[in-house]
């Protein structure tokens, strides 16, 4: 191999490691800590993979109208950390959930934390999303 292959090869195997973190963003840049929300439904799907957890709520607007709300968690590792199974959120389940929606105004928010009907709590988001802190 020549010494420019050689050069052109290392710098490629430092490039591949970033790809997914190109994909990855921050709280700030998706999320608005000014706009946050408490919204009460029903699960309706969860999908655990990295590098978020993603939960889906019925919930009923201002207009009687049902609005399904994404919500994004920390990724699968840190829910674990904080006490979460796959089986802690599940289709079916009443929540309400605290948490700050998208920059966009969609039906998405960053949810950080999660109180079911009986009054159990859990911490959804991440220490180290940049995201505000769940109580």
């Amino acid at each position: 191999m020549t010494p420019r292959f050689c050069v052109a090869l290392t710098s490629l195997g430092f490039l591949v490691p970033a790809v997914p973190a190109l994909a990855h963003h921050s709280f700030s840049m998706e999320f608005d800590p000014g706009k946050p929300v408490a919204l009460q439904g029903v699960v309706t799907r969860v999908e655990w993979r990295n590098p978020h957890t993603y939960f889906y709520v019925d919930v009923k607007n201002d207009r009687g109208a049902v609005v399904n709300w994404i919500f994004e968690t920390a990724g699968p590792a840190g829910l674990a950390r904080s006490g979460w199974r796959p089986d802690s959120l599940k289709r079916g389940d009443q929540v309400t959930v605290f948490g700050y929606q998208s920059r966009s105004g969609s039906s998405i928010a960053s949810a950080r934390s999660i109180v079911f009907k009986d009054g159990h709590k859990l911490a959804a988001g991440s220490a180290y999303d940049g995201g505000p802190q769940p109580n």
